[in-house]
């Protein structure tokens, strides 16, 4: 990771929801690399001494800061900005919630259960997982974007055309996202660090860190973007592609109800392979697991499958 930038934004310097009103906290040049310092998505509200009887005390009007939002000179509706992800700086320690908020399968786990992680800041060793798994590191943000084109000030957490919260793991070191500008100057914020997930972060939330990340951000004039798109140097899974996978399917006409039965017969699978709870292998399943669609061609019947590495667990 390069040690010089030509912007260090600190984290204090955020804001919630996504507005064109919002003013900018920093104003940048095309081609400017930025450190963006990026707490994490509970605001400060979960901390390393944080227990499961906290919880139901923390102050939820607190959560999704979004460092920025950030000024591209020059960048105007209709342009892109591109954000090529330089590098990361990890705080080593985080947390993953279970609760009946969110999550894939959650009206089958009613009880909330909190995991507070320690993990090596350098990210050169796989994280434990009470001695059940090792899970390799990954970090990436999971809300990226730009502001709207709407005097309505939209909650931080859905996905939109400008980006947001779009929980792409592959949004890591080397990747370069495109994002369509929808208002003057952009305004460029993150939030929601992770340290590790899956495709889908099936149990609703992933491996949570305040995490520093560089960027570099170029603009592209009249690029008439529909939605976000990226491109990766590397392959898929790069951390995880040794050892291989299991892989369960479900088989619906509903893709909801597809993923919800793949996610289900692995978590079941996984306590037998291995002995572990429901809660753990379904934790485990948001931080590791990949949901795919396989394919939607024999309509009305789509089969979805879940994906988990071996590699964590063997």
């Amino acid at each position: 990771m390069r040690s010089a930038f030509d912007h260090v934004l600190e984290r204090r310097f955020h804001h919630f929801g996504w507005s064109r009103h919002h003013p900018p906290c920093l104003t940048i040049a095309p081609g400017d690399v930025v450190e963006v310092h990026v707490q994490d998505t509970s605001g400060g509200e979960i901390t390393p001494q944080t227990s499961l009887a906290d919880i139901g005390q923390i102050d939820r009007s607190r959560f999704t800061p979004l460092t920025g939002p950030i000024f591209i000179d020059g960048a105007e509706p209709g342009d892109a900005i591109k954000v090529t992800f330089l590098g990361f700086s990890a705080s080593g320690w985080g947390w993953s919630l279970i609760t009946q908020r969110y999550g894939i399968l959650a009206d089958q786990f009613p009880e909330p259960f909190l995991k507070i992680w320690s993990y090596d800041p350098s990210l050169k060793t796989p994280i434990d997982y009470a001695g059940k798994a090792r899970i390799p590191p990954r970090p990436f943000p999971g809300i990226i974007g730009l502001a709207r084109n709407t005097d309505e000030t939209l909650p931080s957490l859905p996905p939109y055309p400008t980006g947001g919260n779009l929980d792409i793991k592959d949004l890591t070191e080397g990747t370069e996202l495109y994002l369509p500008v929808e208002v003057h100057g952009g305004l460029l914020s993150l939030g929601d660090t992770h340290v590790a997930q899956g495709h889908g972060e099936l149990a609703g939330t992933a491996l949570e860190s305040p995490i520093d990340v560089a960027v570099r951000v170029d603009l592209v004039k009249d690029a008439r973007l529909a939605g976000p798109c990226f491109s990766m140097r590397g392959p898929l899974n790069p951390h995880m592609r040794e050892g291989g996978y299991h892989a369960t399917c479900g088989i619906s006409s509903d893709l909801t109800d597809a993923a919800r039965s793949a996610t289900a017969q692995m978590i079941d699978l996984l306590g037998k392979l291995h002995g572990l709870s429901a809660i753990d292998a379904y934790l485990l399943c948001s931080l590791c697991g990949d949901l795919i669609i396989n394919e939607m061609v024999n309509k009305p019947m789509h089969v979805v499958s879940l994906y988990f590495p071996r590699t964590v667990l063997e």
